[in-house]
């Protein structure tokens, strides 16, 4: 089989590495030293020239394309898209993007101009909202199992966009005779990869995914709930995860890394939370680790702790180039079918993985 290797494209800036919480590199944080400034002046070298660094770097690495995240406090993913796709040739972007803040139709003809211009280069991240302060910044105050409703109907009118001559009326959308104009239409639709870990996203997920696309867990609760996934499918979906990656020459070097990040990080906990089913799902599986950040490692390699050295999931792979790939051929036994890899910061682990795990990969390809 064929795996498909994504990289993630940091939006919100980038830290310099997993010892220092900041982000020092482009974004919208206050403070940062590069790029931007040098010797406290404007260089001239901007947040978007960063993002096409670490998208070229990606490119020539040996991964497919790269996730564009979404949040309240990064640039636009379509924006960025339509930026990034001038600066690589063939790497596809994964627009994360939340159903309820665009009319299908505007998002059918959205997509339909950057596959023209991109050469069919575009793929679906659909997310549905994690709740709580950051969905309401959005102005958005359905509650969740109503929100993955909401999605659904979204991706059946803009199928139906897509295809022309569509009339709905439901609960969320109305359209009329419906189209694409005929500049844009025959362009290829993107594939799907949906996230959410909850009965409802499931269900949803069950309906429209090309790939369910789960965080990385501990690999039985991850099999338990791709088992669930094509238990509600009539035609069951590829799997993806998205995993961060520590890896280095040695396994003493990696966790050096990790522990040294650990002393260092923020001891404050979080803001508010919303109703993510994932989010809690992965607290479920970790216990307080005090000052052991070893505490947190749940089977060999698979450590729960990266959400408290940067913003994100917590699970993620460290150990030396072998062993992360290992556990990567491991996760492609299990039925993943692709990745979303990430490391801090994003562009020399970028380098760094594509040079020293990915071919070691033994399920790549076959």
């Amino acid at each position: 089989m064929t795996v498909d290797i994504y990289w993630r494209i940091h939006m919100e800036g980038d830290q310099s590495s997993l010892r220092r919480r900041v982000r020092s590199r482009g974004g919208f944080a206050p403070g940062g030293t590069a790029p931007g400034t040098r010797d406290g002046r404007d260089d001239g070298y901007s947040h978007a020239d960063y993002m096409a660094e670490v998208a070229r770097a990606a490119e020539d690495s040996g991964f497919v394309g790269g996730l564009l995240p979404n949040f309240p406090h990064t640039d636009d993913p379509w924006a960025a898209a339509a930026t990034l796709a001038r600066e690589t040739t063939s790497y596809r972007f994964m627009v994360a993007f939340q159903p309820g803040f665009l009319h299908p139709v505007q998002a059918a003809r959205m997509t339909a101009t950057l596959q023209r211009a991109t050469g069919g280069r575009i793929v679906y991240n659909v997310i549905s909202g994690g709740g709580g302060p950051a969905q309401l910044w959005w102005g958005d105050k359905v509650d969740h199992d109503d929100r993955y409703a909401r999605t659904s109907e979204f991706l059946d009118v803009l199928k139906g966009v897509w295809q022309g001559g569509h009339t709905h009326h439901g609960r969320f959308y109305q359209v009329e005779d419906a189209g694409l104009p005929e500049e844009l239409r025959g362009q290829p639709f993107p594939e799907i990869f949906f996230s959410g870990s909850s009965p409802a996203a499931i269900d949803a997920a069950g309906r429209h995914a090309d790939y369910y696309l789960s965080w990385l867990e501990p690999f039985e609760a991850l099999a338990e709930k791709f088992d669930a996934v094509r238990a509600h499918s009539r035609t069951p979906p590829r799997f993806a995860v998205r995993v961060d990656l520590l890896a280095r020459e040695s396994e003493q070097e990696a966790w050096a890394e990790i522990e040294e990040g650990w002393r260092a990080r923020p001891r404050e906990s979080g803001g508010a939370e919303g109703d993510s089913v994932g989010v809690r799902r992965s607290r479920a599986f970790l216990t307080d680790a005090g000052d052991d950040p070893r505490a947190l490692e749940v089977a060999p390699n698979v450590w729960g702790g990266f959400s408290q050295l940067r913003d994100g999931p917590a699970f993620g792979l460290v150990g030396d180039y072998h062993q992360v790939a290992e556990r990567l051929d491991q996760l492609l036994d299990l039925g993943v079918d692709a990745f979303i890899l990430a490391g801090i910061p994003h562009l020399e682990e970028a380098r760094r993985v594509g040079r020293h795990v990915l071919p070691l990969l033994k399920g790549r390809t076959s």
